[in-house]
């Protein structure tokens, strides 16, 4: 039996459609914010940066993590963790008192999948595959 990594390769890029959705929605839904939500550009802007900094704190502390956890598990979580956020960006700003608050905690929920996912699907994808050489 030949082992083959097609199911591998394709989870992985199934993994970058997910991290290319959790990080250019938001910033779509900027005037969003403001128009409907009432939220300043200055409040909209510190999101950029909350969701940079997550993403960086959690490639961070991943790399310990996933040795812990495993592979499956980590990339799993990292897919639970981007749809909970964006769910949590069409549910929280209308059912917390502040929208800010949950939108800027559906951006901390999409940040920490999107960073796990940056960790894993890089080194998945440099899979040998007979229809690309070897890097």
């Amino acid at each position: 039996m030949k082992l083959t990594h097609k199911h591998t390769l394709a989870a992985s890029y199934l993994g970058y459609i997910t991290q290319a959705v959790v990080n250019n929605l938001t910033p779509l839904l900027f005037v969003v914010f403001e128009t409907s939500l009432g939220i300043s550009i200055g409040r909209i802007s510190l999101l950029i940066t909350v969701n940079f900094g997550v993403q960086m704190l959690v490639d961070l502390l991943s790399a310990k993590w996933i040795n812990v956890i495993g592979t499956r598990r980590a990339i799993v979580a990292a897919h639970a963790f981007a749809a909970a956020g964006l769910v949590a960006l069409g549910v929280l700003p209308y059912r917390t008192a502040d929208p800010y608050v949950g939108v800027l905690c559906a951006v901390c929920l999409c940040a920490v999948g999107g960073g796990i996912t940056e960790v894993l699907i890089s080194p998945i994808e440099a899979l040998p595959s007979k229809t690309r050489p070897a890097r």
